[in-house]
């Protein structure tokens, strides 16, 4: 194919021209141009038709010029191609130097970017960091505003206090009443006129007080020494505190003698004494004033509030000097629980408003209270227990007054537990009256281990008087503990663990466990009590069992006696006591006597009691089922019994034979007629071959039981009575 180049108007062919007609049109057909134009389907377009026509013709014969116009064209093609030559070598030129001008525009341009952005980080972090201290200054230019609204305030405080003639008026009154007033103080000659003025002073200062209220609206204040919140005092009040106050600082701050740590009795008595001296004026004079003003305080136990803050701060700092000393902190802790108890029923303090207990409460000084009550309670215990008068009863001369016959060291370690309890009663915090109550619980189980270390020592002894008197103090002891369960103080105490969920006072309880403590039905006190029980109940059980030993060796020759060949009751003029049961009955004569004045009556009653139980076991084992009786061993055992055995008992019951049912009863069936004796024979004998067949009709006989019951056993068994027939002797036929 040929390409054509336009020049102008007219298209240009190569030298040689187009070959056919199909070269000419082929090229137009194939150009851009034409298709925009519309021009398809190899049409040429209209000004190369009309240039042909005008150069060449449409006769074949004019073909001739066709050369010459190639030649034209070809020399304007050539002219043409140099001029875009020309221009095609001097643009890149300028080109490439705007190209490098905006390169280093662009480059210029990044690096003042690179530095905008280098200054603003820069600025940024200037300004973080300057922040705080913006925002300090912003707080002390708000401390300053503050501090002079302040001072401004203070100068009107100032300037009312110097138009007043409130403290001069008090003055003139003879306030503040530093001694008891006494009547020799004569009353000034224009009191009248004095009363009417202070009259009329506490009502502008309740007046001021009041509008000062409401204008700031303040929150109760919160005391230094760490106490509940409390209402500011009235101002009257205050400004006669202020008397008082500087004598307080000045006996008792800095480096007066009077500033003592180990003589905090001189400004807690001190205080005290303002507090009764001013008691009088502040009820006849301040309370009317305030009541007609409609001031809601009572001016007596405002004063006392003021001067009981005094009081508590110097206390709050003097409790953590005293830390390091035992001696100087438990008399710091007298005087408080001694000022304390004054306050609230001397001066009638509400228990509603906090005391000088409060101070206690700080944890450090809490926790010193603990652990010196611990300490010097084991030192206590310590030296009553190695006291020569520790296990005698210093009641034991006075009947009426020993009946617990407690030891001399069990009484004092109670009387040591109630006087912590003392103590810590009036305790504001029911949690630090727990830790307390936790303390008292550890002593009595410390005082219980050493109790089985001295019992161990002496149960070579069972009978000895000190084993006794160890058995005694467990007893006491529970008893003491039990009337403490039912006490409202510990009931309150009690309710209050379980609300508090003190699981290191209660242990881990389950659901019963707290249902019960918390409705009362059990005590703070059951796990102590119950390992003092099987304390006591050990050391009964082996002072039961030397008895029985005693008892046993003496009753071994009775228990041998001939039974079986005894004279019959009607072939002795009168019965008398066997003579192998002398020693038997000697024995426990003796033994009763001993337990009776060694044992407090409750143990001691257990005692004996325990005793007839093992008696009665003995002697039906080892004398009535070992022996055959006749009729005369029969009733010889009977008088032996019945006459001198259980009259031994009487002495403590009104039927000892209740505690010897078996011997009691066996003595019933040896001692029956013939004629009884084998009618109750045949019935029980019936009995059981009736329980072997169950197939067979019940007759008409009363049952064992029933028959049993009217002879007034109701113990034995009727397989017993059935072997105890057997031990008769004196059947028909033998």
């Amino acid at each position: 194919r040929v390409d054509c180049v336009v020049v102008g108007n007219v298209p240009c062919f190569p030298q040689n021209g187009p070959s056919n007609e199909s070269d000419l049109q082929s090229p137009m057909s194939t150009n851009d141009e034409d298709s925009e134009t519309g021009l398809g389907d190899g049409a040429l377009p209209d000004y190369v038709v009309d240039l042909i026509e005008k150069e060449i013709g449409v006769d074949l014969k004019s073909l001739k010029k066709v050369s010459s116009l190639l030649e034209k064209l070809t020399a304007e093609n050539k002219l043409l191609e140099e001029q875009v030559l020309t221009v095609s070598s001097s643009v890149p030129l300028r080109v490439s130097a705007a190209l490098s001008a905006a390169e280093e525009s662009r480059v210029s341009l990044e690096g003042l970017l690179q530095r905008e952005r280098v200054l603003s980080n820069t600025l940024i972090q200037h300004l973080q960091g300057a922040q705080p201290w913006a925002d300090s200054l912003g707080r002390t230019l708000e401390q300053l505003d503050n501090t002079e609204k302040h001072m401004k305030y203070l100068q009107c405080l100032s300037r009312i206090e110097e138009l007043s003639d409130f403290e001069e008026l008090l003055t003139q009154l003879y306030w503040p009443f530093i001694s008891p007033p006494t009547q020799s103080l004569s009353p000034p000659a224009n009191a009248q006129e004095l009363h009417s003025q202070l009259e009329l002073l506490v009502a502008q200062l309740l007046s001021l007080q009041t509008s000062d209220d409401l204008i700031s609206e303040k929150p109760p204040s919160v005391s230094r020494v760490g106490l509940p919140p409390t209402t500011p005092l009235s101002l009257p009040v205050q400004i006669m505190l202020l008397p008082l106050s500087k004598r307080f600082r000045y006996h008792f701050t800095g480096n007066r003698q009077t500033n003592s740590l180990n003589k905090p009795e001189w400004f807690l008595t001190q205080v005290l004494m303002w507090m009764g001296n001013s008691s009088n004026f502040m009820e006849e004079k301040i309370q009317p004033i305030l009541d007609r003003n409609g001031a809601n305080v009572n001016a007596k136990v405002e004063l006392c509030r003021g001067l009981l803050t005094l009081a508590q701060e110097k206390l709050a700092s003097d409790a953590p000097r005293l830390l390091y000393d035992d001696a100087l902190f438990c008399h710091l802790v007298d005087e408080i629980l001694q000022f304390e108890r004054e306050l609230r029923t001397t001066h009638s303090y509400p228990s509603s408003l906090p005391g000088a207990l409060h101070v206690l409460l700080e944890e450090s000084v809490l926790q010193k209270w603990l652990t010196v009550e611990r300490k010097m309670a084991i030192e206590k215990v310590d030296a009553m227990l190695s006291a020569e008068g520790a296990w005698s009863s210093q009641y034991k001369d006075i009947s009426d007054m020993d009946e617990l016959k407690a030891p001399d060291c069990a009484e004092t370690f109670m009387t040591l537990l109630l006087v912590i309890t003392d103590r810590y009663r009036a305790l504001p915090c029911p949690r630090a009256q727990l830790r307390f109550l936790a303390l008292q619980r550890e002593l009595v189980d410390d005082f219980r281990i050493r109790l089985t270390q001295v019992m161990k020592e002496e149960s070579r002894n069972p009978l000895g008087a000190r084993y006794c008197a160890i058995l005694n103090a467990a007893n006491y002891i529970s008893t003491v503990l039990g009337d403490w369960g039912d006490n409202v103080f510990f009931l309150q105490l009690q309710q209050s663990a379980v609300a508090l969920g003190e699981e290191e006072l209660l242990g881990p309880l389950g659901v019963t466990e707290s249902g019960r403590l918390a409705s009362l039905e059990g005590s703070l006190f059951e796990g102590l009590l119950g390992l003092l029980e099987r304390l006591r109940g050990d050391m009964l059980g082996r002072l039961l069992e030397a008895v029985m030993r005693d008892v046993q060796e003496k009753a071994r020759p009775y228990c041998r006696d001939r039974w079986l060949s005894l004279p019959s009751q009607c072939d002795q003029a009168t019965m008398s006591l066997s003579s192998l049961a002398c020693p038997l009955m000697l024995c426990l004569r003796d033994n009763l006597l001993q337990l009776q004045q060694m044992l407090c009556l409750p143990l001691f009653q257990m005692g004996w009691q325990g005793l007839a139980e093992r008696l009665d076991l003995f002697l039906y084992q080892n004398v009535i089922l070992y022996n055959h009786f006749n009729e005369g061993g029969a009733a010889q055992l009977q008088f032996d019994m019945t006459r001198n055995l259980f009259p031994l008992f009487g002495h403590y019951c009104k039927r000892p034979e209740n505690f010897f049912k078996h011997v009691k009863e066996g003595c019933v069936i040896l001692c029956l007629n013939v004629g009884s004796a084998l009618l109750l024979r045949d019935l029980l004998r019936q009995a059981e071959e009736d329980e072997e067949e169950p197939g067979t009709p019940e007759g008409q006989q009363p049952s064992p039981v029933s028959a049993l019951n009217e002879l007034g056993v109701y113990r034995l068994a009727p397989c017993d009575v059935l072997i105890l027939l057997n031990l008769r002797a004196s059947w028909p036929g033998k």
